[in-house]
Parts: structure tokens; C-alpha cells; sequence
């Protein structure tokens, strides 16, 4: 019993006291029914003649009970009453707010959040209302990089129950067009992705989510782990679209959240050197801790020839792949002529719709310049790296609040109040949900 797991130490409690059916009836949702009764009877004969070893061993597999059990439990007065919720109403008017608890369909999952992330995206709709086309509109929850765990599921969901402690992919495409077909679904045109008007986020208490894109966390990976999923698999899918491998020489513009989850990424893939440039010492001291070989501190004033004259001499000779996480026109036109001919430039940081851009050089030079939209297929490439330890995504949270304390946290990410990294809303009080603390 003690090396069970706690969650199903918890399935096996409750229903060690309740009758087979009593979760019959209430997953059926009815008294009398065809065959009903029949089944009830063959069910409570099964459980009630094994010995408790086996009794456990059927409680592993039973999903269906835990889940009306739990589902049941949740619809106490407690849960209905709380759904504190982070709403954007306009340019810097983020509110907290009750929302309903939203009502899942057959293929969701209803989550407890438990972590959120400030992206830099988050930000910029509070400052700007906007970026590029995707402009706010009406009131929107905030957040979509999160981790929490599951309090109801769907009929028809079969992966995922009840107590399993989850990291969300905050986009959900349409599946049936034909970027989806191909495989790319992040560019899927009817895509509904958490807070990018005129869709909500999540950073609430209670959150809907389809259940094929929760990720279940492994027991030593944290919640906080689980949120960082989010930005690492941007890293992932950049340095994939890099076609970074084995012996690349990197250079990664930028040592924001963006910028280190690339240089970690870049790590996993191959690559043997590594440079990262930043206008801010404190930023390049977490990359040379995360294994940056080399770590470039920029000035204002630099001259693009003194930059690539220290990058050529730094790294003997000329990257050839370039990951801008910037998206400056300064630092985007640094990543063409930084890489060597034949090389690849990719593109992360969002920057002006139009910039003027050294193409011509580029072109005669065959440098490829890529874009990179979110990303595809990478939550699960993600979660391998920190599950296996390979990437130490914890070195990246610099500050922690609580729901309570939104607006703070928002305002010590804009203004890098302490140097943040990465600022972590808990919506649930902290390490409530983790196995060790973080």
C-alpha cells in the first residue's frame, strides 16, 4: 500500500467505503435501466470476492469510478462559490473577477489550475491591447502558460483522471483543415489559443481544456516545470526549424525566457558552441549557468561591424545557425549577416510588421530566414527534456505571487523589478501539488 501512488491511495479509500453500486448508478445516471441491475450485481460479486491486493489492482483500472465519484464531489457548494479569475478589460485594466466554472464537454477535462506564467506576450496585450492583427477587443482572461490538475472528465476522455496533475498546450487547432492534415497544426487559421483575443486564457481557478492536449506530468516533475513546458517547447520548435543537430554552432539573439529555453534546447539537439548575446549581464550569468559556451553583453551603441568582428573572433569563424529572439529590426538584420553562407536564420521575437532587412545578402549567400509561430508536436519533445533532467527549466522562475497579486506580477515583469526571468502566478498556494518543493 505505501508505494502506491497517493492519488490512488485517495481512489481506493473512497471507494473502499462506497458500494460498486452506488458508482454504477451514478454512472449510468439513473436507477433502472436495461440490464442495469444485472451489471450492478456481476460488479459487486467481482469486487466483493478478491482479496484486497487485487481490489487495488482493479482500482488502477478504474477510471469510469473514479471519475463520477470525484465528478460528484466536485459539484459541492465549495467549488461553485470560487472562480477567481485574471481579466483584461483594456490597456492596463487587468481585474480580478468570479467567473463561472466552465461546464466541459464529452471530450474536456475540467482543471484546478495551479500555475501560470507571464509571457511577454501577456504582457504586451496589458501595455498595447494588441500584437499585430490579434487585437483586444473585449474583456479576456489572461495566461496561458499553465500547469494544474484535473477535477472532472469527460465521458469519452480515456487518457486522463481525475487527481493527474497535467501541463496544458494552450492551443487547440480545428483538425480538419489542411494545415492540421499535414501536421502544422499551429497554423491552423480557425485556431483557439489562450488569451489571444478574442479567445480567454487561463489564468483562473477552474479552466476547460480538451483533454488530447493536456500532457500528464510525471510525479518528480513540478508544477512549475509543467508551466515552463509552454515556452520550452518555443525553443524546441525554433531550434528544430534551425535544423540544429550534432557539431551546430549557435548563435541565439536575445537571453529572455525565449532566448535560455532556446539555448537549452539547442543543448539537447547537439549543438557544440553556443553564443548568446543580451544587453543585460544578469541574463547572460543565467546562460553561462545553463552552459552557454560563450556569452556576448551588447552596448546601445554597438556598431553592427563590432558585433560580427566579436562574434567571428569568439566563436572562430561564423554560426551557422541564427535564433533571433529579439525581433528587432537591429537584431534581426545582426542574425543575417552573423551566419555563415548556406546557413539558417530563424526568426522568434515579434517584432515591427515591416522592417528593412539585408535580403539581398541573404540571397546571393543562400541564408535561409525562417519564422517560428508557437509550436507543433513539441509539448512531448518538451516534457522528455525535463523529465529526463536534460533541461533545468527551474533556474528560469525568478519570482513568484500569488492570484491575488496579478497586477504586481505583471508590473515586475514590465519593469524588471529584481531582474526577472520568468514571474509565476500560483493560483493555488505553493507546492500545494508538488511531490517535493520547488
Amino acid at each position: 500500500m505505501s508505494s502506491l501512488p497517493s492519488r490512488l491511495l485517495r481512489s481506493y479509500n473512497d471507494l473502499w467505503r462506497i458500494s460498486p453500486s452506488h458508482i454504477m448508478r451514478n454512472f449510468y445516471g439513473r436507477e433502472n435501466g436495461t440490464g442495469l441491475d444485472n451489471i450492478i450485481k456481476k460488479q459487486e460479486n467481482c469486487f466483493a470476492k478478491r482479496d484486497q491486493g487485487t481490489q487495488i489492482n482493479m482500482i488502477r483500472s478504474m477510471s469510469v469510478w473514479q471519475r463520477n465519484y470525484f465528478n460528484s464531489r466536485c459539484k459541492s457548494d465549495k467549488c461553485k462559490q470560487d472562480n477567481l479569475t485574471a481579466v483584461l478589460h483594456g490597456i492596463e485594466d487587468l481585474r480580478l473577477e468570479q467567473r463561472p466554472i466552465p461546464t466541459i464537454s464529452e471530450d474536456e477535462v475540467l482543471i484546478a489550475m495551479d500555475c501560470v506564467g507571464i509571457c511577454g506576450s501577456d504582457i504586451h496585450y496589458w501595455v498595447n491591447g494588441r500584437i499585430g492583427h490579434f487585437v483586444l477587443t473585449k474583456p479576456m482572461i489572461i495566461g496561458h502558460e499553465s500547469s494544474g490538475v484535473i477535477t472532472k472528465v469527460g465521458s469519452r476522455v480515456r487518457n486522463l483522471v481525475v487527481g493527474d496533475r497535467v501541463a496544458m498546450e494552450p492551443g487547440i487547432p480545428c483538425g480538419n483543415c489542411e494545415l492540421c492534415k499535414i501536421g502544422k497544426y499551429n497554423l491552423c487559421p480557425d485556431m483557439v489559443f489562450c488569451a489571444t483575443p478574442p479567445y480567454d486564457g487561463n489564468l483562473t481557478r477552474y479552466y476547460k481544456q480538451a483533454a488530447h492536449f493536456c500532457f500528464k506530468l510525471p510525479d518528480h516533475v513540478t508544477m512549475e516545470e509543467g508551466a515552463l513546458l509552454e515556452p520550452l517547447s518555443v525553443g524546441v520548435h525554433a531550434c528544430r526549424r534551425a535544423d540544429v543537430g550534432l557539431g551546430s554552432k549557435v548563435l541565439i539573439l536575445g537571453a529572455g525566457t525565449i532566448g535560455l529555453v532556446s539555448l537549452i534546447a539547442a543543448q539537447s539537439m547537439g549543438a557544440t558552441e553556443i553564443m548568446i548575446t543580451d544587453l543585460l549581464q544578469d541574463r547572460l550569468t543565467i546562460a553561462e549557468e545553463l552552459g552557454a559556451t560563450h556569452t556576448l553583453l551588447l552596448k546601445r551603441d554597438d556598431s553592427l561591424e563590432e558585433i560580427l568582428e566579436c562574434v567571428r573572433q569568439t566563436m572562430n569563424g561564423e554560426p551557422d545557425k541564427s535564433i533571433d529572439c529579439c525581433g528587432a529590426e537591429s537584431s534581426t538584420r545582426l542574425a543575417i549577416m552573423a551566419t555563415r553562407s548556406g546557413g539558417v536564420v530563424v526568426v522568434v521575437g515579434m517584432g515591427a510588421e515591416e522592417m528593412k532587412l539585408p535580403l539581398l545578402n541573404a540571397l546571393i549567400r543562400e541564408v535561409d530566414i525562417r519564422g517560428v509561430f508557437r509550436y507543433c508536436n513539441d509539448y512531448a519533445g518538451a516534457l522528455a527534456l525535463v523529465a529526463s533532467g536534460q533541461a533545468n527549466v527551474k533556474r528560469l522562475v525568478t519570482h513568484h505571487f500569488d492570484i491575488t497579486e496579478t497586477e504586481k506580477a505583471f508590473e515586475t515583469s514590465r519593469c524588471g523589478l529584481g531582474g526577472p526571468i520568468k514571474v509565476m502566478i500560483h493560483v493555488q498556494p505553493r507546492d500545494t501539488n508538488n511531490p517535493v518543493k520547488f
